[in-house]
């Protein structure tokens, strides 16, 4: 016989998975509060985890990551099923922290727990998406191509009914290194499986995401109606985080327009919000762009301020390819300055500092990206214009020596290796129900065949090239760029040329 107390808890999880899938996180909350107040062992801590889930996207984002530490403690020793998916929760909760390096911590427990469970593959593809979110975080696009294809391979096989969440983060991926078209169809693909399957949620978090890339591609008239549908959704639903996101986003497309009063309204509104939910990597994200207002309507000294401390966030977390964006982008404010001070050789000076490091390293990752066309489209989107700058920058301060350098590292080639292969490795949020049946059809499966086909081929392996050495420039071996590539390397914690040394003479 059945326990009746099971039974009050499996009705209560699947009281408050329905609650989330119509977007009442606030209903699915109170479901899974009482179901971990009611249950005992494995459902407690099952319940707990749901729960935690739901504080996340309600911004409390450290009472998320308590209630997970919590239920973590509360577990015994031995094989579990819901150990996997506090962890894979929990790098969730401090992913929105900023806290990358724990995340990716509990994510590698959670991995090796997975091994050989074919019978939580759920769970497994669940852990795979959260690790791609964690290396698109960190701007690492080889690793999150790589993870994001093998959650889709593991997708396929263990539950299809998530392969699109794998789909999601190829969009985002293909998107940030070139491959727009690309990415808005797996974008697409995504948005008409999540209709299919009726999920709400899923759905307004497409349709925002299609919002930003068409936002940022400067569609305006593209990204207005995906943004405002979901930023209503998210804002009825209780959904704090994505709220944020929304109010960034639809800031950034009223600056497009030239609506700066609109934009620095909903900065502020969204940077409120990221400040109190303690969501710090967002929280910088928004500062970059006041800064960028403020600089505009000559508050340098408040733009100063804002860059710096968005440059402090990304620094302590180890992101170095963001503190160099915000650098490219920070020089490129002064460079505008110059316009109106064309004699202040110390600014463009000062310029010249922050905008030829930030180039080498944004130019450095093209090297680490699998194909050659990714690495085009790098160059061709990012890497130039930073070198450009860079060259503008040299040139307006008088600084010969600088402009040669940049030309002789700028015709130097590079080489191909020798073996070819990508570094090993969410979007997308997993509810634990232990023993309950996905509540999804498998519908999604069939939908997203040419997606899934055409994400093998995208992310197929090409030729990696090695990083360019560092070229002698003359007998007494003086390198060219030195300090620059040194300040690069220190500043931004990353290796912005090989060790080898060739001489150019």
């Amino acid at each position: 016989m059945a326990d009746p107390g099971q039974d009050e808890v499996r009705a209560l999880l699947e009281s408050g998975a329905a609650a989330y899938g119509n977007g009442d996180i606030a209903g699915a909350l109170h479901a899974f509060q009482e179901a971990a107040r009611v249950a005992t062992g494995d459902w407690k801590i099952s319940a707990m985890i749901n729960a935690a889930s739901m504080f996340d996207e309600l911004g409390d984002h450290t009472g998320s990551i308590d209630t997970l530490r919590s239920a973590l403690a509360s577990m015994s020793d031995g094989p579990s099923k819901v150990r996997p998916a506090a962890l894979i929760n929990l790098s969730q909760a401090l992913q929105h922290v900023g806290e990358l390096d724990e995340a990716q911590d509990a994510l590698e427990e959670a991995r090796t727990l997975l091994l050989d469970r074919d019978d939580l593959g759920q769970m497994q593809v669940a852990c795979l998406l959260s690790l791609t979110a964690v290396a698109i975080h960190r701007q690492d696009w080889s690793r999150a191509a790589e993870i994001a294809t093998e959650s889709l391979a593991a997708a396929v096989h263990f539950a299809p009914e998530l392969a699109v969440h794998p789909l999601m983060n190829l969009a985002a991926v293909h998107f940030e290194t070139g491959r727009t078209i690309l990415a808005e169809d797996f974008g697409a693909q995504a948005l008409a499986a999540f209709e299919t399957t009726g999920d709400q949620n899923a759905v307004a978090e497409t349709q925002q995401n299609l919002g930003m890339m068409a936002a940022r591609s400067e569609r305006f008239d593209v990204a207005e109606p995906l943004l405002v549908q979901s930023q209503s959704y998210f804002e009825q639903s209780g959904n704090g985080y994505r709220a944020g996101i929304g109010r960034k986003t639809l800031a950034f497309l009223a600056e497009g327009r030239g609506d700066l009063v609109r934009a620095a309204e909903l900065y502020d509104l969204s940077l409120e919000y990221f400040e109190a939910s303690g969501a710090t990597l967002d929280a910088a994200d928004v500062r970059t762009r006041l800064a960028t207002l403020a600089f505009g309507r000559g508050a340098v000294a408040d733009g100063e301020s804002l860059f710096a401390d968005a440059f402090a966030a990304y620094s302590e977390r180890g992101l170095g390819l963001h503190c160099a964006q915000i650098d490219f982008w920070h020089a490129s404010l002064m460079e505008k300055q110059l316009a109106t001070h064309s004699t202040d050789l110390g600014l463009a000076t000062t310029a010249a500092r922050l905008a030829v490091p930030a180039a080498l390293a944004i130019d450095a990752v093209r090297y680490t990206l699998p194909n050659g066309y990714q690495r085009e489209q790098w160059n061709r989107r990012i890497a130039d214009p930073a070198m450009s700058l860079a060259f503008r920058l040299g040139y307006r301060c008088g600084d010969v020596r600088l402009v040669a350098d940049l030309v002789e590292t700028q015709c130097a080639g590079t080489t191909v290796k020798a073996e070819s292969k990508l570094a090993s490795g969410s979007v997308g949020r997993s509810l634990n129900f232990l023993e309950l049946p996905p509540s999804r059809s498998r519908i999604v499966a069939g939908s997203l065949q040419l997606g899934s086909a055409l994400a093998g081929v995208a992310a197929g392996v090409g030729l990696s090239v090695e990083q360019p050495a560092r070229l002698a420039l003359d007998r007494d071996g003086r390198v060219a760029l030195a300090k620059y590539i040194d300040a690069a390397e220190q500043r931004y914690g990353r290796a912005v040329r090989d060790e080898k040394v060739l001489r150019a003479w």
